[in-house]
């Protein structure tokens, strides 16, 4: 049996294709970067064919060069950024309007429309998040609304949407599969989560024609094959995930309590709330967590089963468990060392911000708030800018380094105080670990100084590309290369666990005067 499992992962500014083995170790990676198109202020579009494009090349390079034919692949894996949009014809696969990308916020003017008629907690009770252009259903509207004939067409069945799983299913399939999982279909404010069903309320109050939409399916299911002339031979699409979750499972945080941080241009931390349904009073959003498929309801002893499952799509009642998590994001994580290096230039290249920043004991009182696109969670102050604080005559541009890569583990320490608030107050346990991956953590400084914030173990894995290799791990259980979770668990391994060596004190007072700094880079927006 092939043992060798091709994940697509699909991200914001590149294609990536990466071949796993058995043991989940990575064999062959390529990437390709593609086009980022701005019509105008606030508004970010990709090319839908150009991701297409990019995405077939890589996965032809990664088999190249792991040395592999398509035949050795047992599965295909499919992760992707989430949230943003696409609509094409189902007859000629064109798709009529590009990408609309999750940073965009031409939506909000429909957003700000539905807050005000009081309407958000009723999305954020059935879907677990805030209104916000940040997610597809408001995208999807615009389209409807804007491209000349879509809505017309849309409502006689002529049209697609999908994220971008979606787009690349229906490109492999050749229009076969019309299809998306739980975990991206959670991100568009049209799924109930705690069905798995596209909601009628929701999608009348968006104006969306149930015709345009995917099937809903688990996150480990066989959705279908793809073209045996795309790669060689004609494979199975086993697995999908949004790049979040994806990240979640690929961390083998599969119980409650269980959390990553993603430290990337942004970070993204989320906590395994197990099936339960928590809201937040923290600042956190409520998302559906990757599903393998389980039958309701599921022993706690049984493996996840292997095969196809009904998708939750018209009446039908889903066949599987929802499991959910907690998620919080930062807006600038490792974006702080890009504006070091372009911006302020004091580095030459990002590898260069850990000697700089260990050239000083310390950060020698300098807090830098780097608010240059507002605070997300759990602060959500969009009229923050950045600043930075403390500065004396002593002051360098070493110090300055320092306080601006510890800004990342500072956002990130608030992030899971909050979620660990919200575990206390459900009635479970505060975090315990955290659970790391991302082009950040490999920075030991950071991760130490994070450690020591949080006063628990932060623990590094030997693989960290685990975006990619949770889509392997749900195309690998689909089709019997794992047997179930409890292996997947087995077979995780630390690279490398950063303890806490600083004062519980001093730790708290830090803190503090983080808070303090995030409230002087609001002062001035403030009315």
């Amino acid at each position: 049996m092939s043992k060798f499992i091709l994940a697509l992962d699909q991200g914001t500014s590149s294609s990536r294709s990466i071949v796993f083995d058995a043991q989940g170790r990575i064999v062959a990676l390529a990437q390709r970067e593609f086009r980022q198109i701005y019509p105008q202020p606030g508004w970010v579009e990709h090319d839908p064919k150009e991701i297409w494009a990019t995405q077939l090349a890589t996965a032809r390079e990664a088999l190249a060069k792991a040395g592999l034919k398509a035949a050795d692949i047992a599965s295909i894996g499919i992760t992707n950024q989430r949230e943003t949009t696409l609509v094409w014809n189902r007859r000629t696969g064109e798709p009529v309007y590009n990408a609309i990308v999750w940073q965009d916020r031409r939506a909000e003017p429909t957003c700000a429309a539905l807050r005000a008629q009081g309407l958000e907690a009723l999305f954020r009770r059935k879907t677990g998040l805030i209104v916000d252009a940040y997610f597809s259903g408001t995208k999807l509207k615009w389209i409807l609304d804007e491209v000349p004939g879509a809505r017309a067409a849309a409502e006689a069945g002529e049209l697609a949407f999908g994220t971008v799983d979606s787009w690349l299913m229906w490109q492999l399939t050749g229009g076969a599969v019309h299809a998306t999982d739980v975990s991206n279909a959670s991100r568009t404010l049209m799924l109930d989560v705690h069905t798995n069903r596209w909601d009628d309320e929701l999608l009348k109050i968006l104006a969306v024609p149930r015709e345009v939409l995917p099937e809903v399916r688990p996150s480990s299911h066989v959705y279908g094959h793809a073209r045996a002339e795309l790669l060689g031979a004609s494979l199975p699409i086993g697995g999908v995930a949004g790049d979040q979750q994806s990240a979640l499972f690929g961390q083998a945080c599969f119980k409650a309590g269980l959390a990553k941080n993603t430290y990337g241009t942004g970070c993204f931390m989320l906590m395994h709330t197990g099936t339960r349904f928590q809201t937040s009073a923290n600042g956190l959003i409520t998302t559906s967590a990757a599903q393998p498929h389980v039958m309701a309801p599921p022993r706690r002893d049984a493996p996840a089963p292997r095969g196809g499952a009904t998708p939750a799509s018209g009446g039908r009642a889903p066949t599987w468990t929802p499991e959910f998590a907690l998620e919080g994001s930062v807006f600038i994580g490792g974006a702080v060392v890009q504006w070091l290096r372009d911006g302020l230039r004091a580095i030459e290249a990002s590898g260069a911000v850990q000697q700089l920043a260990q050239s000083v004991p310390d950060s020698g009182g300098v807090m830098f708030v780097p608010a240059f696109t507002g605070l997300g969670a759990p602060y959500w102050k969009p009229e923050a800018r950045g600043a930075i604080v403390g500065l004396t005559r002593g002051s360098t541009v070493a110090h300055i380094a320092r306080a601006a890569l510890e800004s990342i583990a500072f956002q990130s320490a608030a992030l899971l105080q909050a979620m660990s608030r919200d575990a206390v107050a459900s009635g479970g346990a505060p975090v315990a670990e955290l659970r790391v991956d991302g082009g950040a953590c490999v920075n030991d400084l950071l991760m130490q100084f994070q450690a020591d914030l949080l006063g628990i173990p932060v623990v590094r894995p030997q693989v960290i590309e685990t975006t990619a290799l949770g889509a392997a791990y749900l195309a690998g259980l689909s089709c019997g290369v794992w047997r179930g979770l409890d292996e997947l668990s087995a077979q995780w391994q630390v690279e490398r666990r950063f303890m806490p060596t600083l004062a519980r004190e001093r730790a708290q007072e830090l803190m503090q005067r983080w808070e303090h700094a995030v409230a002087q880079a609001t002062l001035e927006a403030a009315p």
